[in-house]
Formats: C-alpha cells, sequence, structure tokens
C-alpha cells in the first residue's frame, strides 16, 4: 500500500509539473506572436531612424550620422573654487564657512606647526640624525582644510604627505619624532621608514611605500563601512603622479559601482618627483577624470584652507548619505624638494619655487584674514613661534635620546608562534651579533 501511495504522488507530481510548463509556455507564445504582429505593423509604416534610440546596455547616448571622434577637452577648463584670495579677503561672503576665531587659530597653528617640525626633521637628516624626510611645505591647507572637515572616526588611508591630517587628529609631536627616530616608542615598533606614519586610535591607515595601493584597499574599507551602515566615511589621499597608476583605476571604478562612501582627495602639487604635471597627463587634470567613472567632481584652491574645508565638508555630507564617492582635486604647489633624496633646482627654476613661497602659501593666506580681523598681530607671531619651536625641539630632543626597540621585535606580529623558518632565522642573526658584537651596539636597544 506504501508503494502504490508514494506512486500515486509521484504521478500528482508530473501532471502538477506539466500543467505548469505549459502555463509558462502561453505567455511566451503569445508574446512572440505579439512580436510579430509589431514588426508586421512597423514594416507597413514608414521607418524614421531619427526617432531611434541606442538600446546598448553600457551606455546613455544617441545616434549620430556623421564621423566624428570626440576631442580630448570635451571636458576642459574645470573651474577652480576658492573662497579667500591670496590677500585673505572672502570673495563671496555666502561661502564663507564662518569658523569661529578659536577654530581658525587651531588651522593657524597646526599648520605653523607642521611647518616648524618639518624644518627641524629635515635638517636633522641633513645632519645623518634620521635616514629620510619628506616635507609637506606648501600644501599645509589641503591637509588642515580637509582634516577638519571629517569626523573623528572617519578613516584615513594616506599617501606620504599627509602629516598635517594626523597632527590635526591629535597625534602628539612625541610619537612624530618617535616614528622618524624608529625609536623604542614608535608604534611601529621601528620598522618603517621616516614619515610613514600610523595610528589606529586616529583611524588613519600606516602609510606604505609603494605608490597608489591605498587606492584601492580605501574603497574596500568604504564598501565594508557601507555594508556595516556605520556613518562613516573613507577619505583616500594621493597626488596627480599617483593618479596614474593602475590602481587608481581600479579604485575609482569599484568605489562608483560598488557606490561607496568616499572621498578621493587628490593633491596635484604641480611635479611627481621631477615629473610636471605637462608630462603626466593631456587631460585637464585629475578632476576630469571623474565623469568617466561616473563621480561627482570638483577642483579646489588648495592654497585655500576655507575652501578645501567647505568642499570636503560637502563631500563627506554626501559621500555618507547618499552611499557615493566624491573626487576633490586640490591645486596647490610643492615648494619643498620632493624628499631629501632629491634635488628639485634640477628640473625647476628658484624663481618659480619662490613666487609660491612669497606670493601664494596657504599659511600666509589665512594669516592675512586673521589680521585682518584684528584675530593675529606682530606679538602674536613672534609668540607663537619662539613657543613652537621650543615644542617641537623638545619632542626631537626627547626622541634623539630614547633606546631603540628591542631586536626580538623583528620577529613578532607575523605569526602567533615562531615557525621553524623564523626561528632559524633569529638564531642566525643572533648568532652573528655576537661574533662581530663590536659593530652591534646593543646598549642603544631596549632589553
Amino acid at each position: 500500500m506504501a508503494a502504490v501511495s508514494g506512486m500515486s504522488r509521484i504521478s500528482g507530481l508530473c501532471r502538477h509539473a506539466v500543467r505548469q510548463t505549459a502555463a509558462l509556455k502561453t505567455p511566451r507564445l503569445l508574446q512572440r506572436r505579439s512580436f510579430i504582429v509589431t514588426a508586421v505593423q512597423q514594416q507597413q509604416q514608414p521607418f524614421d531612424s531619427s526617432l531611434e534610440k541606442p538600446q546598448f546596455p553600457g551606455a546613455s547616448a544617441e545616434f549620430v550620422d556623421r564621423l566624428e571622434f570626440i576631442q580630448p577637452n570635451v571636458i576642459s577648463g574645470i573651474p577652480v573654487y576658492r573662497v579667500m584670495d591670496r590677500q585673505g579677503n572672502i570673495i563671496n561672503p555666502s561661502e564663507d564657512p564662518q569658523l569661529s576665531k578659536e577654530t581658525v587659530l587651531n588651522f593657524y597653528q597646526k599648520m605653523t606647526l607642521l611647518n616648524t617640525m618639518d624644518r627641524i626633521l629635515y635638517e636633522s637628516q641633513r645632519q645623518g640624525r634620521i635616514s629620510f624626510y619628506m616635507t609637506n611645505y606648501g600644501e599645509e591647507g589641503t591637509h588642515i582644510g580637509s582634516a577638519a572637515a571629517l569626523e573623528s572616526n572617519d578613516l584615513v588611508f594616506g599617501q606620504y604627505r599627509e602629516a598635517g591630517v594626523l597632527m590635526y587628529r591629535g597625534f602628539p609631536l612625541d610619537l612624530f619624532m618617535a616614528q622618524c627616530y624608529a625609536n623604542a616608542d614608535d608604534l611601529g615598533k621601528g620598522r618603517q621608514m621616516p614619515v610613514h606614519y600610523g595610528c589606529k586610535d586616529l583611524h588613519f591607515v600606516t602609510i606604505s611605500s609603494p605608490l597608489a595601493t591605498q587606492i584601492p584597499q580605501a574603497a574596500g574599507a568604504a564598501y565594508a563601512l557601507k555594508r556595516e551602515n556605520m556613518n562613516r566615511a573613507v577619505i583616500c589621499y594621493f597626488g596627480e603622479g599617483a593618479a596614474s597608476e593602475g590602481d587608481a583605476h581600479a579604485g575609482f571604478n569599484f568605489s562608483a559601482t560598488l557606490e561607496c562612501p568616499l572621498i578621493f582627495f587628490c593633491r596635484n602639487n604641480g611635479y611627481a618627483i621631477s615629473t610636471p604635471t605637462n608630462e603626466q597627463y593631456r587631460g585637464d587634470g585629475i578632476a576630469a577624470r571623474g565623469p568617466g567613472y561616473g563621480m561627482l567632481s570638483i577642483r579646489v584652491d588648495g592654497n585655500d584652507v576655507f575652501a578645501v574645508y567647505n568642499a570636503t565638508k560637502e563631500a563627506r555630507r554626501r559621500a555618507v548619505a547618499e552611499n557615493q564617492p566624491f573626487l576633490i582635486e586640490a591645486m596647490t604647489y610643492r615648494i619643498g624638494h620632493h624628499s631629501t633624496s632629491d634635488d628639485s633646482s634640477a628640473y625647476r627654476s628658484v624663481d618659480e619655487v619662490n613666487y609660491w613661497d612669497k606670493q601664494d602659501h596657504p599659511i600666509s593666506r589665512l594669516r592675512h584674514y586673521m589680521t585682518a580681523r584684528g584675530w593675529w598681530s606682530e606679538d602674536d607671531e613672534r609668540s607663537w613661534r619662539k613657543q613652537s619651536r621650543k615644542t617641537v625641539m623638545e619632542a626631537f630632543e626627547k626622541a634623539e635620546r630614547r633606546l631603540k626597540p628591542n631586536p626580538e621585535l623583528l620577529f613578532t606580529d607575523v605569526y602567533q608562534e615562531m615557525n621553524p623558518t623564523l626561528a632559524k632565522q633569529r638564531e642566525s642573526l643572533f648568532r652573528h651579533i655576537q661574533q662581530y658584537k663590536e659593530h652591534y651596539p646593543l646598549d642603544l636597544y631596549e632589553k
């Protein structure tokens, strides 16, 4: 009886499947007949090709009947948004961010403190005290203006010239110095070359030397934040030279198609090491690339800290609210050499550098603004410069006296338990150090 009952159920299922198949076939047959009828009707009517619209899934466009290549300047002359002129005057009062005196003074003090730290550490490298350094001269406005517009828990991916962003977030001078000196206080335990900062507590991802690798990483991080619905954004800094890397294309495309809350912040400072912009690209800068990826884009005066602030703040608000990426191209100028490994006098004139240093410096512009409002005086300037230099020198001297990290740290933080290969390398290193100990002053290292 069980077998008969089972056969009945199978028979019933088969009949149900046949009915479903017939039901599915009926609309398809009707659709096919409808298409044939429509086609016949269209054959009977005059066909107007001018009304035909492209149906290709890969682009939205119109048909044309004339052979013509699109010119490279189809998007050209993108305007540069600014709030202040070179003398610190507000051009359009409606664009004034109306920041408090305390906030503006904080902007200025952070920008000048960064400048002072740069000068001292640059000289220390020239004296052989540290191995390498990169200054931020002339780009302080891009750092502070953008950092101030973010929320404290937004994630930052830097390139290597964004020390001001970390400084604005509260990274202490002691840790800047510890990183450059690779001493025992360095959060990276002395493993990175100088200026490769990072701080988990301040949501600043550690700098890595390979160019543009942070761009697709930032896209992935922004996608993760979007999925977690955390109302946080990611900002990714890079230079116009890094925008020529393949990683830039990958990051732009991923972020746009995955609709990520991400701000791409390009510091277009005129030179990618020694390569000028006229040899770096042929289009209208970096902002012109945004529309090709479906990104909202803007070009700002990077020497105008208020313009940078306004653009970043609005981009951040919309990136989170709308889940989409934004591209900001901040036009600025790298006054210093690319790094202590570079001599920029080999590829640009002293007069060119002096113009930007003396005539259009972001620090000077903000100082003009404060002075006009009675917020800053010559006495304030002298006092602050003296105080800031003293503060930087104290951190500098402390870092120089501090011991180096314990050599054992070379073998930690990769595997939870040391594997045989790593153990063999460790044994070999310490055997070598013991054999040639006169060349290894271990008393300078933490035990």
